[in-house]
């Protein structure tokens, strides 16, 4: 997800949606932090941005679409989400090296809002890979909206973490009960030691009589061997339609000959997988 002039589309739909005066309010505030390098300003420039900015006003957008305003309508964005994204955006495309330290800096003392915020569209930020590390300090947390904002409906982790860090976070949001479904790219980022986790994981809620569930197992798919081969006789066999269904789909499509062999006896099963009427989309339906 490549995005290029992101500032220059932010301030386009900032324009369209705000008053002239707190445009030009913002506008002047740019013009100072750029020039003078000012991280004071930046810093207080973006706290005032929570009182400048209307809450609540929907977001008029152009008619004339971009990926940038794609991704903003796709997470119900708000003016002041945009307004501090097109900040950071701005300062950060003009010099890189001096405002990157200053930006991760603002952000390690932002409040729960902004964080919020800064994860969820990291992702446009210019050279978003540089802030990776408060994107992985950010799994850390249990409040859920912050764990959310980069977990979920969010293509940074696909793009950026490594396999440990992708786990973590695939590992915590099963831990939190989030919506794995939520979660782009996981066949894509799955992983032998990922599988391994999984299946660890399950046998130790299995020991406490504690569900898993079923939307879990995806990442398995490639990797059904050994103590998995089991774990997929014991989905398959379940009173849990779902886990049946889950089970199903991982031998499915599985590239493992011995995970295809287990589907021997489930006809039906199969047959409405290959039909398409039993899928992850619709596991839970």
């Amino acid at each position: 997800m490549q995005l290029t002039d992101t500032s220059q589309q932010l301030f386009g739909i900032l324009a369209n949606n705000l008053k002239e005066e707190t445009l030009h309010w913002l506008s002047g505030k740019l013009e100072i932090i750029i020039s003078m390098q000012s991280a004071r300003d930046l810093y207080l420039t973006y706290t005032l941005l929570g009182n400048k900015i209307p809450s609540g006003q929907d977001v008029k957008f152009p008619e004339t679409g971009t990926r940038v305003q794609s991704y903003l309508e796709a997470h119900e964005a708000s003016l002041l989400e945009i307004s501090r994204i097109c900040l950071l955006s701005r300062v950060l495309e003009e010099n890189n090296i001096f405002f990157n330290s200053k930006v991760t800096q603002l952000i390690q003392l932002a409040d729960t809002g902004e964080l919020k915020t800064f994860l969820r569209y990291l992702i446009l930020l210019p050279d978003p890979e540089t802030f990776r590390y408060v994107a992985v300090e950010a799994l850390r947390t249990n409040i859920a909206i912050i764990f959310d904002a980069i977990a979920l409906d969010n293509p940074y982790p696909a793009q950026y973490f490594n396999d440990q860090q992708w786990n973590q976070m695939y590992l915590k949001a099963a831990f939190m009960q989030r919506d794995l479904s939520r979660i782009p790219e996981i066949d894509t980022r799955a992983n032998k030691e990922l599988a391994r986790i999984i299946s660890d994981y399950a046998h130790e809620r299995w020991a406490a009589s504690r569900e898993v569930d079923p939307l879990f197992w995806r990442p398995v798919t490639q990797f059904i061997e050994g103590v998995l081969i089991d774990d997929m006789k014991r989905l398959l066999a379940s009173d849990n339609a779902v886990e049946n269904r889950a089970g199903g789909l991982c031998c499915y499509h599985s590239n493992r000959k011995e995970a295809g062999t287990l589907l021997v006896g489930y006809p039906d099963l199969v047959d409405n997988i290959k039909k398409g009427s039993i899928n992850w989309n619709n596991l839970k339906d």
